[in-house]
């Protein structure tokens, strides 16, 4: 199944070739705790997920039951957890609750789900009873017994009624920050993203072991086994609320095949519409999107903000020859009247920061924007890959902590970029000549001399054609400084042109590294997109 595919379906498995029921639950009995549970800790999944790299890969996804089929969006939310059958529910000092997802829609591949109790793993077996089928016209009676779940989902004390992290669809899961609002998705495992051949590999959370925290822990603890066809995988997240949702993560992966894209700590989001891009101009309102930009500590202590856009055409970008000090898709726009959107509030979205635990060695962080006309299709990823490729037979280990925040856990001392815009160049009231395009970049915070009468210049690259018209100046109403710049592309040139940006005062650097990537138009479209020269 291609991404564009799989992401408008929500997030399920795509996939052919279906198995029945009971050979998906047969196929794995062998490592299946029953009756008083059996011993579990994170070395056994490690071993279980070692085990099954060496055996052939199998189909997860089944033909869901006739009452389920057919199900659209409004008949699958009707199904609802009865919150008094949450796990924990009946411990009062329980910092967490669990509530299960139910199969349908698209979500069809059958995760197995246990609770963890004083080292030994328990399965939380189906039972329809869980649910409050509602209006969605299933009837739970007629559906199987071991029909198993789709995922699961936990609530915080701070407010039962609102759950704070959601693991549902192949690896995806989500997490609030303080504002309580859903956004972006991370991922366990991205393979072979934006390869020529085209062919994502979705791997799959198959099964997962939920572990209360002990008195006076406030954190849960979830094991995942991941699968695919490619890899397989053990997970443990400690997940815990720290200015949001906060999750220390330790995985172990063993490939079954060689591996050239494996992309770490993968995050997915959604940029349709905003200040430096404006095509989608059909919409009423200003901005859509779930993250404006990727910001990047780099191994040297650099720091990069790269704005992300909704391009014509697949773009793809690697950054950095290490592994940095941290990484992440940020929402840093936070003002409502830039999104009037008073449904989904974007300007409460939360970004994800990722802090990689040792040394992750030689690769590259990877951006890939494709173009959507719908703010329902993620069309942003990012991800660390390692410069080698993983092969059979390795096992690749990789900690990290990844914050759910409205604001970064780690901010730099520098000044940040808070808005990128772009239009036409040129002087205005004078003819145009040549077409150039106009980069507005403003800075804010950090050590900017606001108050002071020095010289701050920008220093400007770009890797092809020429820049013009360059400035910076003290912004008053942002409490910073504007940068802007024209760039005149090569005649004829249509290769994407990278152009990075900062600004100084003296030898000091007092601002980020902007950094970003432009196509210009074909020759034949600069005429028309230049009004002044006609």
């Amino acid at each position: 199944m291609k991404r564009r595919d799989f992401l408008k379906l929500t997030g399920a498995l795509g996939g052919s070739g279906l198995l029945p029921m009971g050979s998906v639950l047969a196929a794995g009995r062998d490592a299946q705790p029953s009756g008083d549970g059996e011993p579990f800790d994170f070395a056994w999944l490690k071993g279980l997920a070692r085990e099954l790299s060496a055996r052939p890969p199998r189909e997860h996804a089944i033909e869901l039951p006739a009452p389920l089929r057919g199900l659209d969006w409004d008949a699958y939310q009707a199904i609802r957890y009865r919150p008094e059958r949450a796990l924990w529910a009946g411990d009062n000092g329980a910092d967490f609750r669990a509530q299960l997802f139910h199969l349908g829609l698209h979500y069809r591949t059958p995760v197995r789900i246990y609770e963890v109790v004083e080292g030994r793993a328990h399965e939380l077996a189906y039972q329809a009873s869980r649910f409050d089928f509602g209006a969605s016209g299933v009837e739970g009676e007629r559906l199987p017994e071991d029909l198993g779940y789709a995922g699961f989902r936990l609530h915080h004390r701070d407010d039962w009624q609102r759950d704070v992290a959601a693991f549902l669809g192949a690896s995806y899961f989500r997490a609030v920050s303080d504002s309580l609002q859903y956004g972006m998705s991370a991922r366990g495992l991205a393979i072979d993203t934006a390869t020529a051949t085209g062919e994502e590999e979705f791997p799959d959370f198959t099964r997962f072991w939920l572990e209360q925290p002990d008195d006076g822990e406030s954190h849960v603890i979830v094991h995942a086994l991941l699968e695919s066809a490619s890899v397989t995988g053990a997970y443990r997240f400690i997940i815990g609320e720290a200015d949001g949702v906060v999750m220390d993560i330790d995985a172990a992966l063993y490939p079954r095949r060689t591996i050239e894209r494996l992309g770490v700590a993968p995050l997915t989001s959604m940029y349709m519409v905003g200040e430096n891009d404006r095509e989608a101009s059909w919409d009423w309102r200003p901005e859509i999107h779930d993250s404006d930009g990727l910001s990047i500590h780099a191994a040297d202590g650099e720091w990069l903000w790269r704005p992300l856009a909704n391009p014509d055409r697949l773009r793809f970008n690697a950054f950095g020859e290490r592994a940095p000090r941290g990484f992440g898709l940020l929402q840093r726009d936070r003002d409502f009247d830039h999104y009037q959107d008073d449904g989904v509030f974007y300007d409460r979205r939360p970004g994800v920061w990722i802090e990689p635990k040792g040394d992750w060695g030689e690769g590259s962080i990877q951006l890939v924007e494709l173009p959507t006309l719908d703010e329902t299709f993620d069309n942003i990823v990012a991800f660390w890959n390692p410069a080698a490729p993983a092969e059979p037979g390795e096992e690749l280990l990789f900690g990290y902590r990844l914050s759910w925040c409205d604001a970064s856990p780690a901010q730099p001392s520098l000044a940040r970029c808070v808005a990128t815009r772009t239009g036409l160049g040129g002087v205005v009231g004078q003819r145009r000549e040549y077409y150039s395009r106009r980069f507005v970049v403003d800075f804010a915070g950090g050590p900017l001399p606001l108050d002071e009468e020095v010289d701050v210049a920008p220093v400007i690259d770009a890797s092809a054609g020429r820049v013009e018209i360059a400035s910076a100046r003290p912004l008053d109403a942002i409490g910073g400084y504007r940068a802007m710049f024209d760039v005149v592309p090569p005649d004829d040139g249509t290769d994407p042109i990278t152009l990075r940006l900062y600004l100084k005062r003296g030898d000091q650097a007092l601002t980020e590294t902007w950094l970003y990537e432009w196509t210009p138009p074909p020759a034949e479209e600069r005429k028309l997109r230049n009004p002044g020269h006609l």
